[in-house]
């Protein structure tokens, strides 16, 4: 009886070794920690092996596009991934809203950003606002329309610092060579409270929805693994608690 529950205990090993994959996510630059936290979650549930890969989403899609073997994209933006269905690259039917961002006035000074965005951009203390590039990032382009809804264009004129993606323009902040910016709330957000600084969360009302869509790309076609972490990610309550931790909304 010993040897055979041996056996079955090592067939079973063996089958689950055989199942499990190697999955390549490239992953928008605003979910690098949520994706962090997540990673070994998903690794102990299912056995596969998740390489993480984090940037631009606009730099990936160029990736995507000249061969690199991602299985999948968690992009910044919904255009992106409905694209990359477009024009060959994603499987259609495969993309979903997996988070909706949430865009902050966010200073790494503790006492400079209050509950006046006003008040905050035109202080004597702030001398370079942090924004990303509205052409290349959702939420470059969620903070031109919150500074167009509040009027405030004209305050920031000569003082912004324009970062190729979200995770530059955080850099900026970060580090005091801008004294404020808008980044994504996940970077500067976790449990409810902010993880260093000071800032305030923008009024969805100010701004358009962001919404953040994955996509399983054709190189993860046939990979069940890309397919596992896509179902995990849109199903799983571990999924949701950690979107929820780090300020994400879910769409409407």
């Amino acid at each position: 009886m010993k040897k055979t529950l041996t056996a079955v205990a090592v067939i079973a090993c063996t089958a689950f070794s055989v199942s499990a994959e190697e999955v390549h996510v490239a992953v928008a630059a605003n979910f690098t920690a949520p994706a962090k936290d997540l990673q070994p979650i998903y690794e102990k549930t299912t056995g596969d092996k998740l390489v993480l890969s984090f940037g631009a989403t606009g730099a990936f899609y160029a990736q995507i596009k000249n061969g690199a073997p991602f299985d999948v994209l968690l992009a910044a933006d919904a255009k992106t991934p409905a694209k990359a269905v477009t024009e060959g690259y994603g499987v259609a039917g495969s993309t979903y809203t997996y988070a909706v961002g949430k865009l902050v006035l966010w200073s790494a000074d503790a006492n400079l950003v209050k509950n006046d965005v006003t008040a905050a951009l035109k202080s004597a203390d702030v001398k370079h606002v942090a924004i990303a590039n509205p052409k290349l990032a959702p939420y470059g382009e969620a903070a031109y329309e919150t500074l167009k809804s509040l009027g405030l264009e004209s305050a920031v004129e000569g003082k912004t610092v324009i970062g190729d993606n979200i995770g530059k323009t955080y850099q900026f902040v970060k580090t005091g060579n801008a004294e404020a910016g808008f980044i994504a709330l996940s970077q500067c957000f976790k449990g409810g409270k902010f993880t260093s600084g000071s800032g305030y969360v923008i009024p969805q009302e100010l701004y358009g929805e962001i919404k953040q869509d994955a996509v399983l790309l054709k190189a993860g076609e046939k990979n069940e693994g890309a397919k596992r972490f896509l179902k995990f990610l849109k199903e799983s309550q571990a999924a949701t608690d950690v979107r929820t931790a780090y300020g994400y909304g879910t769409a409407n």
